[in-house]
């Protein structure tokens, strides 16, 4: 996620410079034959462009929207992850009690505590882990995975899913879990397991039991809701599509610039050029930044930033263990990325 109020323009420049770039070199060519040669055929009416450019705009729209929708969702998906973690842990440290217990457990209360909430906090990890992991369809070229190498976001392997789930969870179960296919999934369901164990030692009621569970299944929801933005893209077709029309009007238009441009006078032609570079890098750009838009768990500056809000619930849980010495928040990096 970008923390900053505004994008800065150089980046934003030199994100996407080859976009302009080519609209004004396929416009420059377009020019010289036009005017070097005295071609002047070339020279389009501009009326059937703009409204092929009104079409692409409307186009772009349409696939903005879909797009940011995809976005929101994740994001209030990962809200309700928040929200109902805490629950989670204040239900876990009110509802487990010994009241009912007539003999002695073999487990401390405070350690069935610190299981239940740590365990969480292993499935925060394994979650965003497997969320991250990269689709044929998302952004993979070398500059992104370079970013995601400089901010820890590319290598989801795993063996780092087993390094990050080796604080919360015992070695016996660590290594039963990465035997399955999702990690995330078994560690929930581990949950549910020993709550069960909890309902036969009496520490909890059957309607404590109900309560804990719902929230169980409250996460599975939750998970599986990310599982379908991650694994379901918004379909080819309409973001392929896109591309081309875009490329086509871009194509078109120094045609129509020519025709326009040639009523103010014989050097007003060359106004052609740097106009189709500035509407070039206009409608590449917008159509770039939705394609990063469309998925919000890249692991890249645009996303969810899953590492942050994992550790605010990291933070708030353990708080109400009592631990004093917690991790600190995660901060944007010094390009205002938060992760």
């Amino acid at each position: 996620m970008y923390t900053r109020r505004q994008f800065e323009f150089r980046n934003a420049l030199r994100w996407n410079v080859r976009g302009g770039l080519w609209s004004g070199l396929w416009a420059l060519l377009i020019t010289i034959i036009h005017t070097v040669f005295g071609i002047e055929s070339l020279a389009l009416p501009a009326l059937p462009v703009t409204v092929l450019g009104t079409a692409v705009a409307f186009y772009l729209g349409f696939k903005g929207n879909a797009a940011y929708d995809r976005l929101w969702e994740a994001r209030k998906i990962w809200g309700g992850i928040v929200n109902s973690s805490r629950t989670w842990g204040a239900h876990v440290i009110g509802m487990v009690t010994d009241r009912d217990v007539a003999d002695a457990p073999s487990t401390p209360l405070a350690k069935v505590h610190r299981e239940l909430i740590l365990r969480h906090v292993g499935w925060l990890s394994a979650l965003r882990t497997q969320l991250r992991r990269r689709k044929t369809w998302e952004n993979d070229t070398d500059r992104n995975n370079y970013f995601r190498k400089l901010r820890g976001t590319f290598d989801m392997s795993p063996e780092r899913l087993r390094s990050r789930l080796e604080p919360y969870v015992t070695t016996e179960e660590l290594e039963a879990v990465m035997q399955q296919a999702n990690q995330a999934t078994q560690l929930i369901r581990k949950q549910g397991e020993r709550l069960r164990d909890l309902r036969d030692e009496r520490r909890i009621d059957d309607f404590r039991h109900i309560a804990l569970a719902k929230l169980l299944e409250e996460f599975y929801t939750l998970q599986g809701k990310c599982e379908r933005i991650k694994n379901f893209p918004l379909p080819r077709q309409y973001a392929t599509a896109n591309l081309w029309f875009v490329i086509v009007f871009l194509m078109l238009m120094p045609f129509a610039l020519l025709g326009a441009f040639d009523d103010s006078g014989h050097w007003a032609v060359w106004l052609t050029v740097p106009t189709s570079a500035i509407v070039g890098w206009v409608f590449v750009t917008w159509n770039l930044v939705l394609d990063y838009t469309e998925n919000p768990f890249e692991g890249l500056i645009n996303d969810i930033p899953m590492d942050a809000l994992s550790r605010t619930i990291e933070i708030d849980m353990l708080q109400m263990l009592g631990d004093t010495s917690v991790p600190k928040p995660i901060q944007p990096d010094e390009n205002g990325g938060l992760y």
